[in-house]
């Protein structure tokens, strides 16, 4: 897959990325799935225009901090159940572009204990801020 870095409208931009951050989150349409958290894999990238993100005095505050990732996804786990990966990864994506310094966003999500014959199934989105 080529990197979204290659997209025209990301060629000035530094990629952030959080990957493979684990979760224990309700989430599933059957019944059995309601009753219990199921492991799921969240990874991000954010991109970053560098004229938002290139630090000048190596402070914190120049840039976006990682943490923003983890406490997006937090606060929507927070939110309670959810039935569907692509909700999950539309709510985290909307989150994510909210921030006034990202660009563009992908977030991926996977269920590695669905099937024992698969490492696991999931979702992925990628979006870009439309007044870009």
């Amino acid at each position: 897959m080529l990197s979204a870095l290659n997209h025209p409208k990301l060629a000035d931009c530094r990629r952030l990325f959080l990957r493979n951050y684990e979760v224990m989150i309700n989430i599933g349409v059957h019944d059995f799935e309601k009753k219990g958290e199921q492991r799921v894999l969240i990874n991000v990238d954010l991109y970053i225009p560098l004229a938002l993100s290139t630090p000048k005095e190596d402070h914190l505050e120049e840039v976006v901090d990682y943490d923003f990732m983890r406490e997006t996804i937090a606060r929507r786990m927070a939110q309670g159940h959810v039935h569907l990966q692509e909700s999950l990864c539309d709510d985290v994506v909307r989150s994510m572009l909210a921030h006034p310094k990202v660009r563009a966003v992908r977030v991926s999500t996977m269920k590695p204990d669905v099937y024992p014959d698969c490492e696991g199934v999931g979702v992925e989105v990628f979006r870009i801020k439309e007044d870009v």
